[in-house]
């Protein structure tokens, strides 16, 4: 490691997030010192290097950024709020000021931030904001580093999920305008090759440059070139109509889209995102893939359920839906079975549960239950896992997400969907004579008249769920161990 890189240490905003989540470890590769800041910092436990610090934060706590921001030489800032309930707009000025002006007073030399592609046209609101943070990283902190990207195709990532579901759901598409909006898209790897690279740039003040791939296409474009390296036709038919609101409902049917980040998404693909300063090129040694390699690469990854990250991984609301009121007592229904198999067995399909294995009972209502909350601007089901078998805190999980994970012993999930108050869903597996005992335990937090209500009002049919859906768990492990076994 050279003396240079001994002394400067490298912070990480937004690395629970798709491109933080691989920055990291391109990081930790190069010999570089990094820290990590994180709002659920459990949420990070075991995915990075040990020798990397992982502290907790927000950029709307100027305290907190204090801490992280000490000794610190050069910032990723990698933070938006487009999956916010809230005013993403109001969010992104408040956190980009924080972090500029604590940044300045800490003694950060550099700032670098992932930005959006924009045009001289109307902007929409999302790339509006991801502009407005890079003036003020600029204007109010430390020389400012700001890589300009459009579409990022990696396995994982927003764009080529979306893409990837329509295609393998839809033989026929009736494609909006949106759909034929030039865009200059640019791979995973190609957008951490020039972060990275920004470390060393000798470069006076800030600077701007925009990033993309070596091709100009659409999303219709990406679409057909997905269908062609998966070797399927699909019909696009093209029309002048549908609006942002009803495209975004409508991917939140059949791609994993949340309803809300889907219509921020649209409403800029108004917009022209096409490289105009070719800056980058003859700056930066980077040669980027273009369209077909960067898509048989995500499709390489995804077909050996290799995403590192994946975008829903940063989009959480960490299970405050309802805002503003105070939190009853807990309401909890714990129930209990035995499995005749040993504790590793039994967890096996706990391990497993949600995304294509299903919920081991009425796996149909768990998706009526989504739709639902699709409809209410909710996450819905689309998300699935991110592996079929590998389970870390902080995982999307259909309409969960893991908060704590023990192997073989302890499964915790934090609900995300609309519910008037809070939810939590456990499975716990214990050693007991002759087998195991699963302990499956709902937990509910109800916000008020409304939470209580929803809860006994719907009591029974949870209580029919949840106890045949663990008669389900046992019964899959028995009968796993008993194939195995033959």
């Amino acid at each position: 490691m050279s003396d240079r890189k001994k002394d400067r240490l490298v912070l990480v905003t937004g690395a629970s997030g798709y491109v933080g989540g691989r920055l990291v470890p391109a990081l930790e590769e190069r010999g570089e010192r990094v820290r990590c800041l994180a709002r659920n910092p459990q949420y990070l436990a075991g995915r990075f290097c040990s020798s990397t610090e992982i502290v907790a934060g927000d950029v709307l706590d100027r305290d907190s950024l204090r801490v992280a921001l000490e000794g610190v030489n050069t910032a990723y800032y990698l933070v938006h709020s487009m999956g916010s309930r809230a005013n993403f707009e109001a969010q992104d000025r408040i956190g980009a000021q924080n972090f500029a002006r604590i940044a300045l007073q800490q003694g950060v030399r550099r700032v670098i931030y992932l930005g959006g592609l924009v045009g001289d046209s109307q902007l929409s609101s999302h790339l509006a904001s991801r502009r407005e943070v890079g003036t003020i990283l600029a204007s109010e902190g430390p020389a400012t580093l700001e890589f300009r990207a459009s579409i990022i195709i990696g396995s994982g990532s927003l764009s080529f999920e979306m893409v990837r579901s329509l295609v393998n759901k839809l033989p026929i598409m009736v494609t909006p305008s949106w759909v034929r909006t030039p865009t200059q898209p640019i791979a995973i790897e190609d957008v951490i090759a020039y972060l990275i690279r920004g470390l060393d740039v000798e470069e006076e003040g800030s600077a701007v440059f925009e990033i993309g791939g070596p091709q100009q296409v659409s999303y219709g474009g990406l679409m057909r070139e997905y269908a062609r390296q998966i070797g399927v036709r699909r019909l696009m038919i093209p029309v002048p109509f549908l609006s942002p609101r009803l495209s975004s409902l409508w991917l939140g049917l059949v791609t994993p889209l949340y309803a809300r980040v889907g219509k921020k998404l649209i409403d800029s693909l108004r917009n022209e995102t096409i490289v105009r300063d070719g800056g980058a090129r003859e700056r930066f040694p980077v040669r980027p893939l273009n369209v077909r390699q960067a898509m048989a690469r995500a499709l390489e990854e995804e077909d050996r359920e290799m995403a590192q990250t994946r975008w829903s991984d940063a989009v959480s609301s960490s299970g405050k839906l309802w805002r503003g009121g105070r939190f009853g007592s807990r309401l909890v229904d714990r129930q209990q079975a035995f499995a005749n198999v040993e504790p590793a067995q039994a967890f096996a399909p706990v391990q497993r549960i949600g995304g294509d294995q299903g919920w081991y009972f009425a796996t149909w209502l768990w998706y009526l239950r989504g739709f639902v909350d699709l409809l209410l601007g909710g996450v819905g089901m689309r998300r699935g896992r991110r592996h079929p078998v590998d389970v870390r805190p902080g995982d999307p999980l259909d309409f969960w997400r893991v908060e704590a994970f023990e192997e073989c012993r302890l499964l915790r999930l934090q609900a995300e969907m609309k519910v008037p108050g809070r939810a939590w869903l456990q499975f716990e597996v214990q050693p007991v004579e002759g087998g195991s005992l699963i302990t499956q335990t709902a937990i509910f937090d109800p916000l008020g008249l409304g939470g209580l209500l929803y809860w006994y009002g719907l009591y029974p049919i949870h209580y029919l769920i949840f106890k045949r859906m663990l008669k389900g768990i046992v019964k899959q492990a028995e009968r796993s161990f008993k194939s195995a076994m033959a």
